[in-house]
């Protein structure tokens, strides 16, 4: 059984949440990093419980969720690493000189408050309770408030305890971390628009992300909604390569297409190539490889009736072929792999098949020349990632449509498939409108932690009452940009 939070308990959660942030900002980074390896030693103690819990939830396999806990314990210690180093502090330091009208200017970044973080379905472990959204907000500072996510509450709640644990071992404040439960769309809204509350992070559906951002908008005083809400991710195949390797990218396809039963946010949904005899054999291969994908138990039953409308939708329009779809019977939330093929004027002119079917589907659009292809990236909407199957002539030959790629998505590969996100400074897991709706920050990676900070500048303040990051003797001993110039040297300024 849920409970559902009332207003009021909400209401102090965040006043709690209001105070413990006046704690926060007088933490040092070092501090922050000492918790947050905490909370991963924390994570990487918990044993069967928690695997337990989350298999019977989501039914995921229990090798992907050792898997998936391994990482997110990694990406507490990566974001805890970073924090330390002071690479988000970004502090900047112009001394006084005799030419400057203002005199001394120092500037650094500080957390942006308390933030509500809204649990993910996909990834009980990664994207929620004490995913990288938490770590991240709590690396810059923030008190989190996280609106757990309804089809996992027993693994949200041994999550949740191990931040509570923290938290109290520590003697830091109550309201650095709450755990807030409930299935209706009331709470989150509640949430949202609370005027202590100075950002959102979400993970989930265009409709979910967009009502948020819309309610964060609507606000006397407008705050960040970081929503990663969903991407087609499409694949496009080049001629060359497609020519000499159409088996082995047909394989290659559709095992990225149907892993996790297709629930990932980077699930390459849509399959983009020139019309002719190498694409019909690469059709020819899917036609095969499809039948050996044996249907899997979706997330939960919401995931699944979605899956099935969408797809059975998407299948029902003018003009569209299925390809394939797996033969195995099933009863209950099983995923079915399906997919099918229609011609590139059909696709630019409905829009149903350019928007995501969460789940093991996949469209194969053939296009009649490389106008087409042009014409299918001007009209792509903002996506997570974009893949380019091609060979480096595949490359040369086609400056003009990867240069329109390069302003759709987040993340552009060459070759290879893009499910499977790397924890990694490199890693870029936002794209523009709709995928995301603010395409200058990522969700996943050390850099995540920039979202919920902001910057002050100091104006001829005495070097005693700086913040440490910002002090002539550099306690921390961060990288600081003094006069133009990188460094992490101590200032030898002479006060009077």
């Amino acid at each position: 059984m849920i409970e559902e939070a009332s207003t009021q308990n909400i209401d102090i959660r965040i006043q709690l949440a209001v105070e413990a942030f006046q704690f926060l900002k007088n933490t040092t980074i070092n501090e922050r990093a000492e918790f947050m390896n905490a909370v991963a030693d924390q994570i990487e103690a918990l044993g069967d419980e928690l695997l337990t819990a989350a298999h019977f939830e989501t039914s995921l396999p229990l090798a992907r969720l050792t898997g998936e806990k391994a990482r997110t314990a990694g990406q507490w210690r990566s974001y805890a690493k970073a924090v330390s180093a002071g690479i988000y502090t970004e502090a900047r330091i112009d001394l006084s000189q005799p030419e400057k009208q203002k005199g001394d200017l120092r500037k650094y970044n500080v957390g942006i408050g308390p933030v509500v973080v809204f649990g993910a379905s996909n990834f009980p472990f990664a994207f929620s309770t004490a995913g990288g959204d938490t770590a991240s907000a709590i690396g810059a500072g923030c008190p989190v408030i996280i609106k757990a996510h309804p089809a996992h509450p027993q693994t949200s709640q041994i999550m949740a305890d191990v931040i509570t644990a923290t938290v109290k071992a520590f003697g830091w404040p109550e309201g650095i971390f709450s755990h807030i439960t409930g299935k209706s769309y009331e709470i989150g809204a509640y949430l949202t628009q609370h005027p202590d509350i100075q950002a959102v992070a979400f993970t989930g559906s265009f409709n979910g992300g967009k009502a948020l951002f819309d309610i964060a908008n609507r606000r006397d005083n407008p705050i960040p909604v970081f929503a990663e809400m969903g991407s087609i991710n499409p694949v496009f195949a080049l001629q060359y390569l497609l020519e000499t390797k159409a088996e082995v990218l047909a394989k290659e396809y559709i095992a990225s297409l149907t892993l996790g039963v297709g629930q990932f946010c980077t699930n390459p949904g849509v399959f983009i190539a020139l019309k002719g005899k190498p694409l019909d054999r690469f059709i020819s291969t899917l036609k095969v490889e499809i039948q050996n994908v044996a249907p899997a138990h979706m997330l939960h039953k919401g995931i699944f009736e979605s899956f099935e409308k969408n797809k059975n939708t998407a299948i029902a329009q003018p003009n569209v072929e299925l390809i394939a779809s797996a033969h195995t019977e099933t009863e209950g939330s099983y995923g079915k792999a399906s997919v099918i093929t229609t011609s590139a004027s059909n696709f630019m002119n409905n829009p149903v098949l350019s928007e995501e079917v969460f789940g093991p589907f996949g469209i194969v659009v053939a296009c009649e020349t490389d106008e087409e292809l042009r014409k299918i990236a001007q009209q792509l909407k903002g996506q997570l990632t974009i893949t380019i199957a091609a060979t480096n002539e595949d490359v040369r030959e086609n400056s003009k449509l990867i240069n329109l790629l390069k302003d759709k998505c987040g993340r552009l590969l060459f070759n290879g498939m893009p499910t499977g996100v790397e924890v990694v400074y490199g890693m870029q897991h936002g794209g523009p409108f709709p995928s995301t709706t603010d395409s200058r920050f990522t969700s996943v990676g050390p850099d995540a932690v920039k979202r919920f900070v902001r910057p002050i500048s100091f104006q001829n303040w005495p070097d005693e009452f700086l913040p440490e990051e910002l002090k002539n003797s550099n306690p921390l001993q961060i990288s600081r940009m003094v006069d133009g110039v990188m460094n992490s040297e101590s200032l030898n300024i002479q006060t009077t």
